[in-house]
């Protein structure tokens, strides 16, 4: 079981009503991404060999962006306020920063302002969104919305992943399966770098919405249950879902490589719909093949993996042998 957290080392993250504190987290995330460049990484000279700070000093940064020292330190201190947006793209600049960055400032430098909805409104998933996931027939897909919740997915995502409708609802999410269940840990052969994307799609969340309470819970209850994501939560990395290949290791057919690819919603940009298919003719194609195949054993199969204790039955029979 994880250490639990040590209160000082834990990073300012809570704001009033249980909502993320956005200052905090503008001024962690520019002096996180100060401290990872050096200067010769962006073209200045080195003096002296013992430095205070790892990675750029304030005024290097500042001298960078073409801003004053004061202005600088004021943004760092999480004053955005009254920041322009030529100001935030210079300094984007002279961090060397991503696209997803360069958004993520922004969203916490100069945050819009959302219509006030119920606190706890369930995502809805459109009826003509889920008859698509059924007609994939043979392809895994889901429908992920805010704070990397499952909202809907198809038989096919079911075999691959387990079967999700075991799980209560608030248990349907990415970041709790992959960090609270060891079954995930087994699933995904490159876990280390699934933890990491959805602790970094969770910050850009955070970003967009730091007056979210259900995700300022969601972060504190992995906070206190799981060490890694305290210390990857503390590195303030951001990405926004896109395509991308994961490795599995699945209990009934094995390894798997699946490409993926995920769709933000035209008309709700906090959905994305996420595919995954294997190169046509490849061992991973047969493998989605047999899942198909099996159907509903398969799913069983699958949701006996999420259950309790994470043990498997046996597999349904090779359809290649009847």
């Amino acid at each position: 079981m994880d250490a639990p957290p040590d209160p000082a080392q834990e990073p300012r993250q809570a704001g009033v009503g249980g909502a993320l504190d956005r200052r905090a987290e503008l001024s962690e995330f520019l002096r996180t991404r100060r401290a990872r460049l050096k200067p010769e990484d962006v073209g200045l000279p080195r003096f002296g060999r013992h430095r205070r700070v790892p990675g750029l000093r304030r005024e290097e940064l500042a001298q960078l962006a073409g801003v004053s020292v004061a202005y600088y330190t004021r943004l760092e201190q999480g004053n955005g306020q009254n920041v322009s947006a030529e100001v935030l793209d210079a300094i984007a600049g002279a961090l060397r920063l991503s696209q997803a960055e360069h958004a993520h400032l922004m969203h916490l430098a100069k945050p819009k302002q959302h219509k006030k909805k119920p606190v706890g409104r369930t995502q809805q998933v459109r009826g003509p969104l889920r008859q698509l996931l059924d007609t994939l027939d043979g392809v895994p897909a889901y429908i992920a919305g805010r704070r990397s919740d499952v909202l809907a997915w198809n038989r096919m995502a079911a075999a691959v992943f387990g079967d999700w409708a075991g799980l209560p609802a608030q248990e349907r999410n990415w970041a709790r399966m992959v960090f609270l269940k060891p079954e995930y840990r087994e699933l995904f052969v490159e876990w280390d770098q699934k933890a990491a994307d959805i602790v970094a799609y969770l910050r850009m969340d955070a970003g967009c919405h730091p007056d979210d309470p259900q995700l300022a819970a969601l972060v504190g209850e992995l906070s206190l249950k799981s060490e890694e994501f305290r210390r990857l939560w503390a590195t303030h990395d951001v990405k926004e879902k896109g395509h991308g290949v994961k490795r599995l290791r699945h209990p009934l057919v094995g390894d798997l490589t699946l490409s993926f690819e995920s769709f933000r919603l035209a008309d709700d940009p906090n959905q994305n719909l996420i595919t995954y298919h294997a190169e046509p003719g490849s061992a991973s194609a047969e493998a989605l093949r047999l899942l198909a195949s099996w159907g509903a054993d398969a799913t069983r199969s699958g949701a006996t993996r999420s259950g309790a204790g994470g043990s498997l039955g046996a597999p349904p029979p090779d359809p290649r042998s009847a």
